[in-house]
């Protein structure tokens, strides 16, 4: 007789793997946009101060942007970041 065995795949909640999680800055009254620029492009890996820019007026005329998704333990860090450099931030968010 043999039996089944059901193994649990890397990923599942509590992992830090599971899934993509989204780092949401939020629009506000305190932050400029070169200050916005700034964080991002000293936070996020890849992101040029002119990227930080765009972000910037994306957050402004649309109220939030997502600027950048992925994994939850550095979705973690780079929230906790850009928080710490002043930026309004919304709840990390599952993708």
């Amino acid at each position: 007789m043999s039996e089944t065995v059901t193994r649990q795949r890397p990923g599942g909640p509590g992992s830090g793997h599971d899934g993509r999680w989204n780092v949401i800055v939020l629009n506000d009254n305190h932050n400029t946009f070169e200050g916005v620029a700034l964080a991002l492009s000293r936070t996020i890996p890849g992101v040029s101060y002119e990227r930080g820019l765009a972000f910037a007026d994306a957050i402004h005329h649309g109220g939030l942007a997502i600027v950048w998704s992925g994994h939850r333990e550095l979705a973690e860090h780079y929230w906790d970041a850009l928080r710490d450099a002043g930026l309004t931030m919304a709840p990390l968010e599952q993708a």
